[in-house]
């Protein structure tokens, strides 16, 4: 079945925000394999003509973070599928604009969906460039990005666009920490203090260019660039929630107000072809404000390959369970918990599932079994009826051993990472092969597992990172660094480093500690720095 999108009303050049809805929920309707087709063309999409939905996404905006007169979760969604089957979207170079903040898709009970060839930006976001073009001893002098809008009202700069309006130099105090982008390393970015931070005052010098007050200029140096936004994750840019065989192709995303792409609860995703990068016309350097990739409670096979990821204000991709932890034991029943304030609202554990019970402090397994049913208590706690709760102990974790998908991440070029590369705390079978890492402040690629923090879980088992450059890692290229804070044993094992290429890093190129049966061969390193170990066994080198 091939659906025009046109006979729908949506051409190019309109405002497609409530024809797009009413055609989304049409397809709820019709499980046969269908083809929804639009024509190449900039489409307009108005957020305060979006549909509006609860959605509890991992990792990004917590309660407490709401204001009084907002609505925990509620959200605003550009393109909002809910139990539609079968259906391939194709974009042919379509391009959808949208004014005001929003997530842009959301995916939920959704099956067997393939997107391909469409392209996805902002106008206007709340992310501004200030580019620093003069400096006295007390003052620096900056140049407002064009595509930002601002004025002057008593002598107060504010910040404007659809569904904000605000005082940038009182923004700080919520959100603390800024991107910048040095003059003479444009491929690199790292977090840095709020320029209205310590400021004194601001002064309009018109034109787009603002003076900016400090008692001291000495950080500061004409031709760097730095980037504004707010630190809430309220909108992403793709959810999948509790959906299966989901594929998307060539999608380009420009501009997302938090996480570009996170998916919790769902069986198989394929990522071929993305671009989460700025536009080739834009002179902005940042894409997406948190991570790029979230992948959260998945299971199958999770690929992501071909891409460019360029510009994010924190991880490239995160592969990561959740250790919930366990409140009260009654018979076989536990009281589980979510235990981090920014993932809460959603049951990723099923009936038939394995889990595993996790000391927090050694982070080894004590023991494992079988889920029977497993249901919401309320937004942070699951009631968990186990088939032996003989492992069970209050204030332990347990990790879903079912919900840890294969992963393979291939043939990516991956730049101006403000953190890792890659967090990965998956025990599937992962593959990192043929990537470029360009830039990344912290570590390449850290393998991590936590019950104390993030609450991410979990051990890895089975782990190949072969034939990628390493242009630049502003800490260890690789990093094994599970979160244990007694050492009982080797947290992960299997890791294989094989013919990498490491051009600069700092510290030890590669850095473990509580892992064991790791092979390090045919790797060119920087320098002599190669290999730092902490309670690990079996380390196999060739150097």
């Amino acid at each position: 079945m091939i659906i025009n999108a046109k006979t729908y009303g949506l051409l190019p050049g309109c405002d497609a925000a409530e024809s797009l809805s009413a055609l989304l929920h049409r397809l709820e309707e019709n499980e046969d394999e269908k083809t929804l087709v639009f024509e190449k063309g900039d489409y307009y999409i108005d957020s305060n003509k979006c549909d509006e939905e609860m959605l509890y996404i991992t990792n990004t905006t917590g309660d407490e973070e709401y204001g009084d007169d907002e609505t925990p979760h509620l959200a605003r969604t550009a393109f909002n599928f809910k139990n539609i089957k079968n259906l391939t979207l194709e974009g042919n170079g379509a391009r959808f604009i949208i004014s005001g903040k929003a997530t842009n898709a959301a995916f939920r009970r959704c099956e067997n969906i393939v997107i391909k060839d469409i392209e996805i930006t902002a106008d206007n976001p709340d992310m501004h460039e200030l580019e620093v073009i003069g400096k006295g001893i007390f003052y620096v002098d900056y140049k407002i990005n064009a595509q930002t809008r601002y004025a002057f009202e008593d002598k107060k700069l504010y910040f404007i666009g659809s569904n904000y309006k605000y005082e940038p130099i009182k923004q700080y105090r919520r959100a603390w920490h800024i991107a910048r982008i040095k003059k003479d390393t444009p491929d690199s970015v790292c977090r840095v203090h709020h320029v209205f931070s310590g400021s004194l005052g601001v002064r309009d010098l018109k034109n787009g260019k603002i003076r900016i007050y400090y008692l001291s200029t000495a950080n500061f140096d004409i031709g760097d660039k730095y980037y504004l936004f707010p630190c809430r994750r309220q909108y992403v840019g793709i959810f999948v929630d509790s959906c299966k065989n989901m594929t998307f192709k060539r999608v380009k995303q420009r501009f997302n107000y938090s996480l570009a792409f996170v998916a919790q609860n769902t069986e198989n995703i394929t990522i071929d072809g993305a671009e989460f990068a700025p536009d080739i016309n834009s002179s902005r350097k940042m894409t997406s404000l948190a991570d790029f990739i979230q992948i959260c409670m998945c299971k199958g096979l999770v690929t992501v390959e071909n891409c460019v990821f360029e510009g994010a204000g924190d991880d490239c991709a995160n592969v990561h369970g959740i250790h919930f932890k366990i409140k009260s034991i009654d018979g076989k029943k536990i009281i589980a918990a979510f235990m981090h304030p920014q993932s809460h609202g959603f049951n990723p554990i099923h009936s038939g599932d394995e889990i595993a019970f996790i000391n927090p402090s050694s982070m080894l397994e004590t023991g494992k079994t079988k889920v029977l049913s497993s249901k919401p208590v309320n937004e942070n706690e699951l009631e968990i009826e186990l088939e032996s709760s003989r492992c069970a102990k209050t204030g332990d974790v347990i990790e879903d051993i079912t919900m840890c998908p294969d992963f393979i991440f291939r043939n990516n070029t991956v730049n101006r990472i403000i953190t890792r590369g890659l967090l990965i705390t998956t025990r599937g079978k992962v593959l990192i092969e043929g990537n470029r890492f360009g830039s990344c402040s912290m570590s390449g690629i850290l393998i991590s597992d936590d019950a104390n923090n993030w609450y991410e879980s979990g051990m890895c088992k089975d782990v190949t990172i072969r034939n990628n450059l390493f242009d630049f890692c502003g800490e260890a290229g690789v990093l094994i660094k599970p979160e244990n804070k007694i050492h009982r044993g080797a947290v992960h094992k299997n890791i294989k480093i094989i013919a990498n290429t490491f051009k600069k890093y700092n510290g030890a190129c590669i850095d473990a500690k509580s892992a064991s049966d790791i092979e390090i061969y045919e790797n060119i390193f920087a320098d002599s720095n190669r290999l730092k170990t902490q309670n690990c066994k079996n380390v196999k080198t060739d150097f």
